[in-house]
């Protein structure tokens, strides 16, 4: 009797129980793979972020003081007008050759937003990027002009002027005036590029006050300045706004620090270290942002104030003494130190 040879193969029941195991194991592997991704990018750009802080460092050990956050805008004797922080550290992140362009380009044209700027604006700078954030890894021609940007601003103190933190206009703010200690104050943290990327360039910027806001430094409670006149802009809250998620597509998530990052965001402290905060933490960074507490009312001024800190530079370049605010006199024509109880000025 000939011997019945089986069939080949499986059965469907057999190919379908196969084809849900290997779904299952999918399922259960993706999130793990995107966690690790994700933790690698946050690692990435908590390095950047290091880098930053300890070129921070050396600048200041060079100069005694942190760079401005933003120097003088257009129209002055400044030799980089407008130029950023970050821009500043470049010789101590080994780009030489970028700060020689730089050098360059200010001197055959001072105003850095014009075509002779422009080969070196449209750098990508991957030290001063963070990987979760595809819009930061290449150049972007916004109202004409193309430039590429960073997620990394200064902190510039509580509310939009007060001039209490580290990186703010015209800054010069040495570490022995630090006196809540540099480990618990902010130096910089991170906030993606606006909705429209016209804000967060990493070269050069006059933000919402003509001073740098929203472009090289950020204040940890930031308002709405209602200057913009842009779309988008003028639909978000006046504020203050906290430490609180954003999205690359929401206009309002310009005026505060956050990042693609689950949680919180990487911020430096002014002792070179990086610590990520969570958005648990708003309270804190309240606390951390500043130096000592201000003296005279931040700009702008209210309208009932009966003192204001002075809109142009005092005589003496008094804005490199960051202890100290200023108001004008009487008269108008000049400007003194408020007096800060307990400091000696």
């Amino acid at each position: 009797m000939p011997r019945r040879v089986s069939p080949c193969g499986y059965t469907l029941v057999e190919l379908l129980v196969v084809i849900a195991i290997i779904a299952v194991l999918i399922g259960l592997l993706l999130p793990a793979v995107q966690k690790v991704r994700e933790a690698a990018a946050r690692l990435t750009c908590g390095n950047n972020a290091k880098q930053l802080a300890l070129a921070a460092h050396q600048y200041h050990d060079v100069r005694d003081h942190l760079p401005a956050g933003v120097n003088v805008i257009i129209g002055s004797s400044e030799q980089f007008p407008a130029m950023s922080w970050r821009v500043a550290l470049l010789p101590y992140l080994e780009q030489g050759a970028v700060w020689a362009e730089v050098e360059a380009n200010y001197r055959a044209d001072p105003v850095p937003f014009l075509p002779r700027h422009e080969p070196t604006r449209v750098r990508v700078l991957s030290v001063l990027t963070c990987p979760t954030d595809p819009r930061q890894q290449q150049a972007w021609v916004i109202d004409g002009a193309a430039n590429s940007h960073s997620t990394f601003l200064g902190v510039a103190g509580i509310a939009v002027g007060d001039r209490t933190g580290a990186l703010y206009y015209r800054s010069r703010v040495g570490l022995v005036r630090v006196s809540d200690g540099t480990s618990n104050t902010l130096l910089f943290g991170e906030r993606p590029p606006t909705a429209d990327l016209d804000y967060g360039w990493w070269y050069a910027g006059i933000g919402q006050d003509g001073r740098g806001d929203l472009d090289s430094h950020l204040a940890v409670r930031a308002t709405n300045l209602r200057l913009l006149r842009k779309y988008g802009y003028d639909a978000c809250p006046n504020g203050p706004y906290p430490f609180v998620p954003g999205r690359v597509d929401n206009y309002c998530s310009a005026f505060h620090f956050w990042s693609l990052h689950p949680g919180g965001a990487n911020f430096a402290f002014c002792d070179g270290s990086v610590r990520f905060l969570r958005y648990s933490a708003d309270g804190r960074c309240g606390s951390s942002a500043t130096r000592p507490t201000p003296c005279c009312p931040p700009w702008p001024p209210a309208p009932a104030a009966r003192s204001s800190p002075a809109t142009t530079d005092p005589p003496g370049g008094g804005w490199g003494k960051p202890l100290a605010m200023f108001r004008t006199t009487a008269d108008g024509r000049g400007s003194v130190p408020c007096p800060c109880p307990g400091r000696g000025l």
